[in-house]
């Protein structure tokens, strides 16, 4: 997993480790496993919230696993252009390159650690696919698409497109280097990584080495949601075994705990996961198809907006 690399944790700003005496670790309510799919014009995914109850994802939606998939020369796939309302996108690349484009003039190529942040708000048009050299001489593609809900007030604000390159992440260590972790939004012991969001959140992307753990200050206000990208470990004070492509939920309390088991496969030699938290918006949520609304007339509204050319016209060239 070349998303963000570095040679020695221990020169990174270290996450001290919370005093157990004064914060509660959360328990692990549910381990689930992501079934497989397909998206767009066929890639693989693992649809990581399936099953999940939607009140302990809010604000988050929906999140695929694309990947981890080696291509072909010819086989990589993308999506067409579609449209989306009453939501954030996000996608970080962990492997390989995508291609994005939208008709607000956002996009570009994002690759290794690299993370696109697309606010739909009131309406766009996008498009997401790999580039051609890439279609060409195939490659591995792995990455992340996650949505995220807008209140009622911002469901219609302005798009935005935001490009946060890898360089940009924060990058910071636990207290005895065991595991790397790169804060792609929100604020983390003090730090605040560059992603803005509408919706107050934390996304990060940790690395625990074989036989490390991984101890996370957590805002009690937010959720807490642990997906295994790659390894074996386990989950919360008791242990609970988790593995690639499963899920984690969280209950109530101050901290995250992720320990990474001494044995690993060979090619994953660490425990990679996405640790998602925010603070829910507890509004009615009608999701359907490429829209996220609050009820079934306004996902009728946003059909018939598309339909009338009112949410963007694909750009020429």
């Amino acid at each position: 997993m070349p998303a963000i690399t570095v040679e020695d944790t221990l020169t990174l700003p270290r996450i001290a480790e919370p005093d157990p005496a004064s914060t509660a670790a959360r328990p692990v309510l549910s381990v689930t496993s992501a079934p497989s799919a397909f998206e767009g014009e066929g890639f693989p995914v693992r649809r990581a919230f399936a099953g999940i109850d939607s009140a302990l994802l809010d604000p988050f939606v929906h999140m695929d696993q694309m990947g981890e998939v080696e291509y072909a020369p010819g086989e990589a796939k993308g999506t067409g252009w579609h449209p989306h309302r009453g939501f954030e996108t996000v996608t970080y690349m962990i492997d390989g390159t995508f291609q994005h484009r939208d008709s607000i003039g956002g996009g570009g190529l994002i690759t290794n650690g690299d993370t696109q942040w697309m606010t739909a708000g009131s309406g766009i048009l996008h498009i997401e696919r790999p580039p051609e050299e890439l279609v060409a001489s195939g490659g591995l593609f792995h990455g992340i698409q996650l949505w995220v809900n807008l209140a009622k007030a911002e469901k219609m604000t302005a798009p935005r497109y935001q490009d946060i390159g890898a360089g940009n992440v924060a990058l910071l260590s636990t207290a005895d280097g065991g595991a790397l972790v790169r804060l792609i939004a929100g604020d983390l012991a003090g730090v605040a990584g560059p992603g803005a969001t509408h919706s107050p959140m934390t996304m990060v992307h940790a690395t625990v080495s074989r036989g490390a753990k991984l101890v996370l200050p957590w805002r009690r206000d937010f959720n807490a949601l642990v997906y295994v990208l790659a390894g074996r470990g386990s989950a919360g004070e008791s242990g609970q075994p988790i593995h690639s492509g499963q899920l984690a939920v969280f209950g109530e309390g101050d901290t995250i705990r992720v320990d990474a088991d001494l044995t690993q496969e060979s090619r994953s030699p660490d425990l990679d996961v996405l640790v998602l938290g925010g603070r829910p918006i507890r509004e009615p949520v009608f999701a359907y198809g490429p829209f996220v609304m609050n009820t079934k007339d306004e996902i009728a509204q946003a059909f018939e907006d598309f339909h009338a050319g009112r949410l963007g016209t694909i750009p020429t060239g």
